[in-house]
């Protein structure tokens, strides 16, 4: 399978599994089918949308219908399924991690395959996994999860260093896209299981407890 083929695929699949999140997002905030359908989209296209837009490409989503057709699939998954699907943090917490490692590797291959440097390829990555959640989450007027303890961006960063490793060692496109999405997957799971998180920058201004 031709790498560009192979990466098309996998950005489908993280079109479904972060709007997906963003509408289980919206559904708990007893938001209607229209609102959610928003919600879920923007989770689904704003990084990528973001990325193009600094690689000064047209984004993907105004020349492939593909992206709104699987926010639609998303919302009317969500519809018959909803009440069948596992507890709604479990839920919203597997499809996100599956459209953060997907789109990280997307946004790495897109990247590289404009002939960007590899720093800019996880920058890049980073941004296409994470921007998204950061506009579902302003959505529903949540504080963005980059911006609390959990690890979240962190593992899109790690992801990208292990897709470059991987290259350095000669491996195909493909294995690294995979060992890519497989880490940053691997990273959020046991980051949230064990409650591993960054340190959380001290408030010098407030003066000590007496």
């Amino acid at each position: 399978m031709p790498t560009s083929t192979f990466v098309q695929i996998l950005d489908f699949i993280g079109t479904f599994a972060f709007a997906i999140s963003g509408i289980r997002m919206a559904s708990a905030r007893r938001f209607d089918w229209f609102g959610a359908y928003v919600v879920g989209f923007a989770t689904a296209i704003g990084g990528g949308t973001i990325r193009d837009l600094l690689l000064d490409v047209t984004p993907m989503w105004l020349t492939n219908p593909m992206y709104l057709l699987c926010t639609g699939v998303a919302l009317l998954w969500v519809i018959l399924f909803g009440r069948k699907l596992v507890r709604l943090d479990i839920t919203f917490f597997i499809f996100d991690t599956i459209g953060l490692a997907l789109f990280t590797v997307v946004g790495m291959g897109k990247s590289l395959a404009l002939g960007y440097p590899f720093w800019v390829a996880i920058i890049m990555g980073t941004l296409t996994g994470a921007a998204g959640g950061v506009l579902r989450d302003v959505f529903i007027n949540e504080i963005p999860l980059i911006f609390r303890k959990e690890i979240y961006a962190t593992a899109c960063v790690l992801g990208g260093f292990l897709y470059w490793l991987c290259d350095l060692c000669g491996m195909e496109p493909y294995l690294c896209q995979i060992v890519c999405g497989v880490g940053v997957f691997i990273t959020r799971i046991l980051a949230v299981r064990y409650r591993v998180g960054l340190p959380i920058l001290p408030n010098r201004d407030t003066p000590p407890e007496k």
